[in-house]
């Protein structure tokens, strides 16, 4: 069993009854390993210190028990905050009409590299307005996705002098 998956099953559950979804977990390093568990309220409200602290806590008892590593590993929790991953189908729909970065694991038409308007999900494809056409990206296929913003949204002048 790879060693996020054993991760997500000794975790998810518990973060479920607390009132959390869990949203990913990554593992970086080698020597000392880092792992990333990154959550989110289920009702949607902002994460507080005092909500990572309580993953956390759980999170640490749980994977004592489990084991999962082999050596020293730090435990970082964090919330996914603006520029959000996009990791389940799920997560597709609920940011319909949001703007992301997809990137393939392989090319479609010569690109790997997409930046448009999420549609949705549907069918296994992540529905997708690119470039004033709508394509439909494998969603098994995708390496990295996340949330964007407008490039504009910083850039903002107005009231400016």
């Amino acid at each position: 069993m790879e060693l996020i998956e054993k991760v997500t099953n000794a975790v998810e559950p518990a973060l479920n009854d607390m009132g959390y979804d869990l949203v990913r977990v990554s593992v970086q390093g080698t020597t000392l390993q880092t792992l990333q568990i990154m959550a989110e309220r289920k009702d949607r409200r902002d994460m507080t210190v005092d909500d990572c602290s309580k993953i956390s806590q759980t999170a640490s008892a749980l994977l004592d028990i489990a084991d999962p590593f082999a050596g020293k590993w730090v435990l970082e929790v964090s919330s996914p905050g603006i520029d959000r991953p996009l990791v389940k189908p799920a997560d597709y729909e609920r940011f319909t009409g949001k703007q992301a970065k997809i990137e393939l694991a392989h090319e479609i038409n010569g690109r790997r590299r997409f930046k448009g308007i999420l549609k949705g999900f549907k069918d296994g494809f992540v529905i997708m307005d690119f470039e004033g056409q709508t394509i439909q990206l494998p969603f098994n296929d995708i390496d990295k996705a996340k949330l964007t913003f407008p490039e504009d949204i910083f850039n903002n002048k107005k009231g400016v002098q």
